[in-house]
């Protein structure tokens, strides 16, 4: 037989709030729900904001790992919502079993007001509603007017009959199962806040009708319809076009934030490569910052398309990346080069993206012209004598006896090259000028 830790329920009520009658005795009950597998606890947005606002606050990170466990065993209870307040029994995995409560604060009436008037100027949050969902402009619309309806940082207060003074287990398994219901009913949030469904739909169905114009509906009104000027349609759609300025971008942050963990409590699919699903995470991440950080600098042409990259390419960004050995490993095999010929194509990476890798692994023959330029450029950078013998072989002009070289890119760049064991690797950023990126190559610069 399993213990059942009781306490006075005295010890929840929340103060202020809601003080209609409706609100404060209405509670809705959800049956227990089917363990889940495999999957996210919660797919909207709002419902994802609910889990925010536990995991940011919460201070032991395994005690949400262990309630994620017992969500998803079925080891919540049926859920009772009320004004303030959410309830369910949990089972603990050593058997015994807890009441866990977590309390939301209540909207004033105040509050309720502002949210209310707010809505019934919108027709199409009330249509949202109905349709249960919670679009986000209904919320930033209820933010603008003064209330919060998702909760905060610090917004869910735990209590518990396992005396934690914290979220625990059974409290965070709780809110893991509401995000749940919160998913197919975002009417369990606005009853927490202090208003049940029917109470809520006919405080706006009054509020519909009393902000109607006088007359303009009435079937007994003896007043004959007025016909309206209306809006000339020439000057609605070009009104269409007047967008309002976009809001200030927010500041980049100084670096990029942890992966997520994938750690979900249940085995991964076969043949699944966790370590490296890891690997790849962490640098799509930096990638996504290093966007960021280019598209919000001055300058940037945002209109630039990006370049897709191939197979071929993308394995040497990700080796850019210092992976481990194991991975840089798989990225040379991967892309049919040894560690040499990766380790060079990553050089030619940094120094220039896929125009460097291109100028390192293509050779190709520039015209007559453009290849007469560039030895007249280079002829003008020495004094008589001082120029190194140069032997030209397609792109590459090799600076006889020096182990240096130049190389033409099909941007009309010039590349630095050095030889090291037999092998030319990149020395440098391109030059415009054929005699500067040699000099760089000779060791001159």
């Amino acid at each position: 037989m399993t213990d059942r830790h009781e306490y006075d329920d005295d010890l929840f009520d929340t103060e202020g709030g809601s003080e209609g009658a409706d609100a404060a005795d209405e509670e809705r009950v959800f049956a227990a729900l089917a363990p889940v597998q495999g999957r996210g606890f919660a797919q909207s947005w709002w419902g994802q904001t609910w889990l925010k606002a536990l995991e940011d606050t919460a201070l032991d990170l395994q005690q949400l790992k262990a309630g994620r466990r017992l969500a998803r065993a079925g080891s919540v209870g049926a859920v009772s919502v009320r004004p303030g307040r959410v309830t369910a029994v949990v089972g603990d995995r050593g058997g015994a079993v807890y009441r866990a409560d977590v309390l939301l604060q209540r909207l004033s009436e105040e509050e309720w007001d502002h949210f209310l008037g707010m809505a019934v100027e919108r027709a199409g949050h009330i249509a949202a509603l109905l349709d249960r969902e919670m679009p986000p402009h209904l919320v930033e619309d209820a933010a603008a007017a003064g209330v919060e309806l998702l909760p905060g940082i610090g917004d869910l207060e735990p209590r518990c009959g396992c005396d934690a003074w914290d979220h625990c287990a059974h409290t965070a398994a709780l809110c893991y199962q509401l995000a749940r219901l919160l998913d197919q009913d975002p009417f369990v949030l606005l009853l927490m806040r202090g208003r049940g469904e029917r109470a809520l739909l006919d405080e706006l169905q009054v509020r519909s009708v009393a902000s109607a114009p006088s007359g303009s509906a009435g079937e007994d009104s003896d007043e004959e319809p007025v016909d309206a000027d209306g809006v000339d349609a020439t000057e609605t759609f070009a009104a269409g076009n007047i967008l309002p300025p976009l809001p200030v971008a927010p500041p980049v942050p100084p670096e990029v934030g942890p992966v997520p963990s994938l750690d979900t409590e249940t085995e991964p699919p076969t043949g699944t490569d966790v370590a490296a699903l890891e690997f790849l995470g962490a640098r799509a991440a930096a990638e996504a910052h290093r966007m960021l950080t280019d598209a919000l600098a001055s300058g940037h042409d945002l209109r630039a398309p990006a370049e897709e990259l191939t197979i071929h390419q993308d394995a040497v960004r990700l080796a850019a990346g210092a992976p481990e050995a194991w991975i840089g490993a798989r990225l040379a095999q991967g892309s049919g080069r040894d560690g040499e010929a990766l380790a060079a194509a990553v050089l030619a990476w940094e120094h220039g993206g896929t125009a460097g890798l291109s100028v390192l692994e293509d050779a190709w023959t520039p015209d007559v012209e453009t290849a007469a330029r560039a030895r007249a450029a280079v002829e003008a950078a020495w004094d008589a004598g001082e120029r190194p013998p140069l032997r030209a072989t397609r792109n590459r002009w090799t600076a006889v006896d020096t182990g240096a070289q130049v190389r033409l890119g099909r941007d009309g760049r010039w590349w630095p090259f050095r030889e090291n064991r037999g092998r030319w690797l990149p020395a440098g950023p391109a030059a415009h000028d054929p005699a500067a990126a040699l000099s760089a190559a000779v060791g001159d610069e």
